[in-house]
This record gives structure tokens, C-alpha cells and sequence, in this order.
């Protein structure tokens, strides 16, 4: 595994990036302006692209920098404006229909990193790589995944549900360059294309809604029980 062998350099510049996309998850998590959600993503995703070349630099795999101008085109630059410009046409700014207060949400993030610390920490020491690293890499992983859960869970708007999905992938995106970066460039390639149809799905979902409803909330969604 190559983050139990980094240099100390080349492990605090590792750790900083994790560390900066986490926080950009909490942005995500704690704004209710849907512009914010995009802009932070956007900067995550070049955060993570930037991983990428690093680990294809220090692991000597130079797929990975293929897989980094990828992640800036499409997570960093295309999707954003995709979703922007969806958020442009159904002039939509804000979050509306919250379960929870960005206050609160704050608060079971936090609550989401010291869980994913422990189940980090055990799952670095069964698999016999114990490295702050490798602990930080499972941290912020397990973090971000519960983190898009979360917004998922409590945000009603369906571009709210995209930027959940969108963060899931991004944490999963995020571990598997710095725990297992030899990966198959084809199943790095299908993680980094699947957001594309997702979103393309939310895209007819959300003009469905609102051309139903007159909403994009998802609630409305409950019509369809029956």
C-alpha cells in the first residue's frame, strides 16, 4: 500500500488534501444556498484530481494523471456548470424544505468523523497498516460517505439529492487513490463517468417535478404512493 510507505512530505501534503476535502464536505453540509454546494464541490473535485497526479507522481503510476485531467474536466469543471445551469433555468437558490438546521446537520457531521475515526483506526489495524495516513485516508472516506448520506437524508431539494450522490462518489473516489491506487484504470473510469448519468437522471427528474408539481422538492414525490 503506498500511503504506509510516504516519505513525511509527501504524507502532509496527502493528509492536507484529505483534511481540505472534508472540511469542503461540511461547507456542503452546513450552507443552505445551493450555488455554495456546487462551488465547494467543484473545488473538492480539483482537490481530489490533484491527489490523483500526486499519487501517480510518489506511486509511479501514470494512469492515475489521465485519471486527474478527467476528474478536473468532469467532476471539477462540467458537472458544476451542468447543475448550474439547471439551478439557472428553474431559478431555484436556496434549500427551502430542511428536516434539519445547518446548525444541527453541523453537529451529526461531527459526530460522523469521530464514528468514522474509530471505524477507521480498527479497520487500519485488521488489515495490518496502522499509518496516520492510511487512518486519515479511511477517515475521510468513511466521513464524506456519511456526509452525502446525511444531505440525502435531510435536504428535500432534489439538486440536493444530486450533491448527496455526487459526495458519496467523491469520498469512495477519494480512498480508493490513496489506499488502492493500482486499481484498473477501466473501474476508475466507471466510477468517474457514473456521476454523469446521474446526473443527466436528476436533470429529466427535476423537470418532471416542476413541470408537475411546479416544485423541485422531493416531497412531492410522495404522490406517487399509492
Amino acid at each position: 500500500m503506498l500511503a504506509a510507505h510516504l516519505d513525511p512530505l509527501a504524507a502532509s501534503i496527502f493528509s492536507l488534501i484529505t483534511i481540505a476535502s472534508m472540511l469542503l464536505s461540511f461547507v456542503m453540509l452546513g450552507s443552505r444556498w445551493l450555488k455554495d454546494y456546487m462551488y465547494a464541490f467543484g473545488v473538492q473535485s480539483w482537490l481530489i484530481a490533484l491527489l490523483s497526479a500526486l499519487v501517480g507522481y510518489y506511486g509511479h503510476y501514470p494512469e492515475l494523471y489521465f485519471i486527474a485531467i478527467l476528474t478536473i474536466l468532469f467532476r471539477g469543471l462540467f458537472l458544476p456548470y451542468l447543475v448550474l445551469r439547471i439551478l439557472r433555468r428553474l431559478h431555484v437558490k436556496r434549500e427551502l424544505h430542511l428536516v434539519l438546521q445547518p446548525s444541527t446537520s453541523l453537529i451529526l457531521g461531527a459526530i460522523c468523523v469521530v464514528f468514522s475515526l474509530v471505524v477507521g483506526f480498527r479497520v487500519s489495524t485488521v488489515i495490518g497498516f496502522p499509518e496516520n495516513v492510511v487512518v486519515l485516508a479511511l477517515t475521510v472516506m468513511f466521513t464524506m460517505k456519511l456526509v452525502g448520506f446525511l444531505i440525502l437524508s435531510v435536504r428535500h431539494e432534489a439538486v440536493s439529492h444530486i450533491l448527496g450522490l455526487m459526495l458519496l462518489e467523491n469520498g469512495i473516489f477519494l480512498g480508493s487513490q490513496i489506499l488502492i491506487p493500482g486499481m484498473p484504470l477501466l473501474i476508475e473510469l466507471v466510477v468517474l463517468f457514473d456521476l454523469l448519468v446521474a446526473v443527466a437522471c436528476f436533470g429529466v427528474l427535476v423537470r418532471y417535478l416542476l413541470a408537475r408539481v411546479g416544485s423541485t422538492s422531493s416531497l412531492e414525490l410522495k404522490r406517487l404512493i399509492g
